[in-house]
């Protein structure tokens, strides 16, 4: 199965919702369907990256929280009570993980 993390406002999960329609893709709209603590940990192991990597520090959010300098535990639960926090768009496949960013990235997901 496939999954995307998907806001439709964003240009970029857009295109990679585009990308990757003909993988009959599950669209999840994390804003609305915010993904558990439990689901943003098995989407970091995926990646192999830590918290710090998947949350958008540019946005207002992250500096209200003061979030600069906080320790994985509290990146996570972060973006578990924010998903407005997590970078866009996640799609998951085949037991791995990617960053649409730039939307070309996730095509390696589906790579024989």
């Amino acid at each position: 199965m496939t999954v995307i993390w998907h806001n439709p406002r964003c240009s970029k999960s857009r295109q990679t919702l585009a990308l990757i329609e003909g993988y009959g893709p599950d669209v999840r709209l994390y804003l609305q369907d915010a993904p558990s603590t439990a689901e943003i940990l098995d989407v970091l192991d995926k990646l192999a990256l830590p918290a710090v990597k998947l949350i958008r520090k540019g946005e207002a959010l992250f500096k209200e929280l003061d979030l600069a300098g906080a320790d994985e535990a509290a990146l996570i639960a972060a973006m578990a009570a924010n998903p407005i926090l997590i970078e866009r768009p996640v799609v998951i496949a085949g037991g791995k993980a990617a960053v649409g960013r730039p939307p070309e990235c996730v095509l390696a997901l589906f790579d024989a």
